[in-house]
């Protein structure tokens, strides 16, 4: 794992977050990093001039991963950049969380569409190239939530569990053609986001983590970049939580 060099990967929601940290650390094991975005432009720009600034290698592609044509895009982009793609890294996600009872159809269609849709849509997109090419690692990102559920996302959990089916399944397809596909739960991670959050409520869910402590996007995006490695070549249609054994 001490290089990707002349390995292409593309990450999705690339621009903040989860996403920033495993673009970035791609970028520092030499790899081309194929960044993609939808709304996020300043801060995209921003990401590819600072690893542009460490000498990494990366481009940025808006588009949106509910829209298979998008997807195309993406992925066509990437190969005229670069040549092929080696790495696919499906980080896309958004949240409308609502009680069932308050939950509107829009609320729920958006969530399955950005991250159940938008997965399997650069997945398609992706497939033939990598079959042609007889090699590829595709990583997604689910959540501990799509393993155990959680009051108050029935959308957002729905989703994170059908990628779990849909990595399962894509590894059964794939594995004969040399790609493997995983995916990576994430726990209970520290962002901007949660240290917004209360005191009280973080000290309750500190002590649903045996380890005590919050994890971080370079945990994530350290587990992300073992999966893509040669170390990883016999491991596929798992899921790794990285969640400081709160399941």
């Amino acid at each position: 794992m001490d290089s990707f060099k002349d390995q292409t990967v593309i990450v999705t929601g690339g621009s903040k977050g989860i996403g920033r940290e495993i673009c970035l650390q791609f970028a520092r094991k030499k790899a081309n990093v194929v960044i993609n975005y939808f709304s996020s432009e300043e801060k995209v720009i921003e990401l590819l001039s600072y690893i542009e600034n460490f000498g990494g290698k990366a481009i940025i592609v808006k588009g949106d991963v509910s829209v298979l044509s998008d997807t195309k895009k993406i992925v066509d982009s990437a190969i005229k950049a670069f040549g092929k793609v080696d790495i696919l890294v499906n980080n896309s996600g958004i949240t409308r969380d609502n009680l069932m009872m308050r939950m509107s159809e829009e609320e729920f269609d958006s969530v399955i569409n950005t991250n159940l849709k938008g997965t399997w849509n650069m997945c398609k997109s992706v497939t033939r190239h990598m079959l042609k090419n007889r090699i590829g690692k595709i990583i997604n990102i689910t959540s501990v939530v799509g393993i155990i559920g959680n009051a108050g996302q029935a959308n957002y959990v729905a989703s994170k569990a059908g990628i779990i089916g849909l990595t399962k399944s894509l590894s059964k397809e794939f594995g004969a053609r040399g790609i493997t596909c995983n995916a990576v739960a994430p726990g209970f991670i520290q962002t901007k986001m949660t240290d917004s959050l209360s005191d009280e409520i973080k000290e309750y869910y500190l002590a649903q983590i045996p380890l005590n402590k919050f994890g971080t996007v370079e945990d994530v995006a350290n587990t992300v970049l073992f999966l893509a490695s040669d170390e990883a070549a016999y491991i596929t249609g798992q899921v790794i939580s990285v969640n400081g054994g709160m399941i």
